[in-house]
């Protein structure tokens, strides 16, 4: 299910002229929000998380405009933020009281905070490899969490048949329809921080693809209304080699793609084995011109600690794989070095505490 709009009602007041004068958070695009009462919202004092040029970098790997959206600042480190202040806030609108889901990790996190925020009730099923601070995160905001030996497509079908039993409200991935709306704000940020302008070329870490799917309907709604041109970025879809079934299925030209068995991966974000709404960020490749990119955990690593030292930002490793991926695409031809290049880090790489990253060396004390 996606969110529909009167876009010629909203195209009465959603200007950017109008737009610039809000407050500097993503509920300034509440025309192309489903929350219809303010007083429903449920807020941890979001905002606008800011865009970096990366010319050091983009200047090793010849890329003049070479720019990274951190979304590490948001309430709860990451991008789940998003899809959590809003799938939240409209769920409290509609008189949910408690709801499950099942999470790598930051989802997780995210929608237990907002849930707390809001009085609700989470119960949130989670890898038991998942990072350790997504899970002092749920019990933080006192959910009620549950570790399963697997991965996340098996704690998907534990959270359904607890939705079935307990009547609970879904809230997984595309099991309803807002989410993805509080995702597709980082679409509307971006045009707006780019002067009412898209990128040339927008990398973006796909696990289970929301954000990549949000983006872009964004876009084709700010398109729709006029308020940008007709070109379209095209959309990379980044992955692990350890977990790509969106990029085989890219490969073969295939409308979905096919379970990808034995997943692994450092970056544990990325580690979907089938993405329920695959079909829709294909799609949205093919629709753009667009492609989809593997690479593996020792470049992801590598980039990660590339981007610290060389721009001074500790991004997570699935945002570490969008420039792993820039670079490859660069050095194949497939990005111009005069292009405006995107990439989005998701989150911040200090929940990463449990990657097995180098130790540093010991000294005596004299």
């Amino acid at each position: 299910m996606l969110a529909r709009y009167d876009l010629e009602a909203a195209a009465r007041t959603f200007s950017p002229a109008g737009i610039a004068r809000r407050e500097p958070d993503f509920w300034r695009y509440s025309e192309l929000l489903p929350v219809r009462n303010a007083a429903n919202r449920v807020s941890l004092n979001e905002h606008i998380t800011p865009i970096v040029h990366l010319k050091t970098l983009g200047q090793d790997f010849e890329l003049d405009s070479l720019f990274l959206k951190d979304e590490g600042t948001l309430p709860t480190g990451s991008f789940k933020a998003r899809g959590a202040a809003v799938g939240i806030s409209r769920a409290r609108e509609l008189g949910v009281r408690a709801f499950a889901m099942p999470t790598n990790g930051n989802a997780g996190g995210a929608w237990a905070a907002y849930g707390a925020r809001a009085a609700m009730g989470a119960f949130i099923v989670m890898p038991s490899s998942a990072p350790s601070i997504n899970r002092l995160e749920c019990f933080i905001a006192g959910a009620k969490l549950y570790l399963v030996d697997g991965l996340i497509s098996d704690a998907g079908r534990i959270v359904a048949k607890a939705v079935t039993e307990r009547g609970l409200y879904d809230a997984s991935t595309l099991k309803e329809p807002y989410r993805i709306e509080g995702k597709k704000t980082l679409g509307f940020e971006l045009v707006e921080q780019f002067e009412w302008d898209v990128p040339d070329v927008i990398i973006y870490p796909t696990g289970g693809g929301v954000g990549l799917i949000g983006i872009h309907k964004a876009l084709l709604e700010l398109q729709a209304l006029g308020l940008i041109g007709d070109r379209m970025p095209r959309f990379v879809a980044v992955q692990a080699e350890g977990c790509a079934p969106i990029v085989q299925a890219w490969r073969e030209h295939q409308r979905e793609s096919v379970f990808c068995e034995n997943a692994h991966t450092v970056a544990f974000g990325i580690n979907v084995p089938k993405a329920l709404g695959d079909f829709l960020v294909l799609d949205a490749l093919y629709a753009t011109g667009g492609a989809a990119v593997a690479v593996s955990d020792e470049r992801i690593l590598k980039m990660q600690r590339l981007i610290g030292s060389r721009e001074g930002l500790f991004v997570c490793p699935e945002g570490a794989a969008t420039l792993a991926a820039a670079v490859q695409l660069r050095h194949d031809g497939w990005v111009e070095k005069s292009q405006r290049v995107l990439l989005i880090n998701t989150g911040t790489g200090l929940k990463y505490t449990d990657v097995p990253y180098p130790q540093p060396e010991t000294i005596g004390s004299d």
